[in-house]
């Protein structure tokens, strides 16, 4: 490095990345500072330069001994040993700066040799005092995942139908009648502690009412009037509770049924289809649950607005991953039982690192907003102006009751053309929209039914109907 590189570096200041010191005398103090560097992003040590940024140096009688300190600070007063680089800058007649790069530790957490973990803070550095933050140590340093994380659910507290169904689907083999037998197969599944407890991913994956367990993993999802948050103003809301599969299901059809339907070029007749493609929200909302970081004791966000819809997740994204290696396809596995079991079939994952990829290629209105100092991570997905033609479409409902050979009431005709406009329409909204009550929907989805002019695809709740 010359004297002017060093001199334009000095001259920004301190900060998370960078610490002056005019000298060095405490070994001690020394091998905090590396761990607390180490433990973060790395950065550099400038010794023989004040606070200002002045290049003031140190002389040159004193180099020795500042280098037998840093190799001592480095291999003997922390844990594990580090390796920093250092480069001898002549600033002045028999004047020299030492610049110290410590790398970004690959074993970490470090302690210095009291105990103690440093962490970077800003310019300056902070001990580490809480469970949560020593997690995420061992979480980026992959020696620990969150959802490894023993919970105080016992085996009792499983869906033993779907656990039964998965079992039989993937591994074809029954569930265990003897308790025993049940604990050591869940252990080998990695579902379960030694001690017999399920973790946080054998609760969020097979347990009955895991938001009794983890109440704080759930998807908080508000429709917005507009394009701003409202105190109490909203279109629609709800809180998807239960195993993933039936959180990402049911959140999946919030987003469809608050999606315009676009015919798109078809028939009055034909379905129309969503403004977004629903591949979108698909790959989005696996990678919100099976990415977010379960440290962070929050829920999910889904907020739909008129001009877009974000998903909003707890937890920045992991280690050195940024925005544009994600667009790339890059990514880094924070809950790796979550991802085996997603492959596996129990949410809709079709490869580590290519959701975002294939979400773009299907929509490329999508921002990403990685938020360090908010430990939030944002998808924006813009939507579309919807256009009128400015035409008067004819009676949809009466076009199909003339196509099966049906007669239909008004109130039918209504349904219909609702069920058009939003498969994912549920009896309570139609009674709504319509304006009769709940039974007489009932009554007449029944009779179309039966008529075969509408058709129920999949369960009451996150299912859809298709018109015949």
């Amino acid at each position: 490095m010359r004297k002017n590189e060093l001199k334009a570096i000095a001259a920004k200041g301190e900060d998370s990345r960078l610490q002056f010191k005019q000298n060095i005398r405490n070994v001690d103090a020394l091998a905090a500072e590396i761990v607390a560097f180490s433990n973060s992003e790395g950065g550099r040590i400038l010794i023989g330069v004040t606070d200002a940024g002045g290049l003031q140096g140190v002389p040159r009688t004193e180099i020795g001994r500042i280098n037998q300190l840093i190799s001592n600070a480095a291999s003997q007063h922390v844990r594990s040993p580090i390796s920093p680089m250092t480069d001898n800058v002549i600033v002045g007649k028999g004047r020299i700066v030492v610049v110290v790069t410590v790398p970004k530790g690959i074993d970490r957490p470090y302690f210095d040799r009291k105990g103690v973990i440093w962490l970077k803070s800003g310019s300056d550095k902070r001990r580490v005092n809480s469970k949560g933050e020593l997690r995420r140590l061992f979480q980026m340093s992959d020696q620990f995942h969150a959802d490894e994380l023993p919970t105080r659910a016992g085996p009792d507290k499983l869906d033993k139908l779907r656990l039964r169904d998965f079992l039989k689907s993937f591994f074809n083999q029954d569930i265990p009648e003897s308790p025993d037998t049940l604990g050591k197969l869940l252990q080998n599944m990695n579902l379960a502690t030694m001690d017999g407890m399920l973790n946080l991913a054998g609760v969020l994956l097979f347990a009955e009412r895991p938001e009794w367990i983890v109440p704080q993993f759930v998807i908080k999802a508000v429709r917005y009037p507009g394009n701003e948050i409202h105190v109490s103003d909203y279109l629609d809301s709800e809180d998807f509770t239960g195993p993933l599969r039936k959180v990402f299901d049911d959140s999946l059809a919030f987003v469809l049924r608050n999606l315009h339907k676009v015919q798109a070029g078809r028939g009055v007749n034909a379905l129309g289809v969503p403004e977004i493609p629903p591949l979108v929200f698909e790959e989005l909302l696996v990678n919100a649950l099976v990415h977010r970081d379960y440290l962070v004791s929050a829920s999910i966000r889904l907020f739909i607005f008129d001009n877009r819809i974000e998903i909003i997740s707890p937890g920045h994204l992991p280690n050195n991953l940024t925005i544009e290696k994600i667009r790339l396809g890059n990514s880094i596995i924070r809950n790796p039982i979550l991802v085996s079991y997603a492959a596996k079939g129990m949410l809709p994952y079709r490869g580590l690192g290519s959701g975002i990829q294939r979400a773009l290629e299907a929509w490329p209105e999508i921002d990403f907003v990685d938020d360090r100092d908010g430990c939030l991570f944002t998808v924006t997905v813009h939507r579309k102006a919807v256009k009128s033609s400015g035409k008067k479409l004819e009676r949809v409902g009466e076009k199909v009751g003339e196509k099966v050979g049906e007669k239909l009431s008004e109130n039918q005709q209504s349904i219909i053309e609702e069920i058009i406009h939003n498969p994912y329409v549920s009896a309570r909204e139609l009674s709504e929209i319509i304006g009769i009550s709940s039974r007489k929907i009932e009554e007449n989805i029944k009779k179309l039914k039966a008529q075969g002019v509408v058709k129920r695809i999949g369960p009451a709740k996150g299912g859809h109907w298709e018109v015949q």
